[in-house]
């Protein structure tokens, strides 16, 4: 017997678009006075506004430090770069340290491209950038 157009055994199968993690944002305070922003998946232009308000909002606390933990970070675009720029440039007019911490080869690669890695305070470890 030969399979027919309407047999159950044919199926189509859709493309499905790539599964993309988000970005999971966490704050925690730190000794010294510091904020500790904690970072989780892709910082990219689809993903980047929970970090961008936490961030503003860090900063507009006036902490001693804004240190932002990015060892959970997988990507970061040129849109993710733009929100670490903007938050380094008011934390700075704000007379404020932000330091980047545990930054993983994927987004210091970014930083090397662009050149902006010479304008963070860049540590390898959070404990590193709480200590100053």
């Amino acid at each position: 017997m030969m399979p027919s157009d309407n047999d159950p055994g044919d199926t189509t199968v859709a493309a499905v678009p790539p599964y993309r993690p988000g970005l999971v944002v966490e704050t925690r305070s730190a000794p010294g006075g510091a904020m500790l922003c904690i970072l989780v998946g892709d910082l990219d232009i689809e993903t980047l506004a929970p970090a961008a308000e936490t961030l503003d909002a860090l900063v507009a606390q006036r902490p001693e430090a804004v240190v932002i933990d990015l060892s959970g970070v997988g990507f970061c675009d040129s849109s993710g770069l733009n929100v670490l720029l903007k938050t380094r440039i008011a934390a700075e007019q704000g007379g404020l340290e932000l330091r980047l911490a545990a930054v993983p080869p994927t987004v210091m690669r970014v930083l090397d491209l662009t050149g902006a890695r010479v304008v963070f305070s860049i540590h390898d470890s959070v404990a590193g950038a709480l200590t100053g």
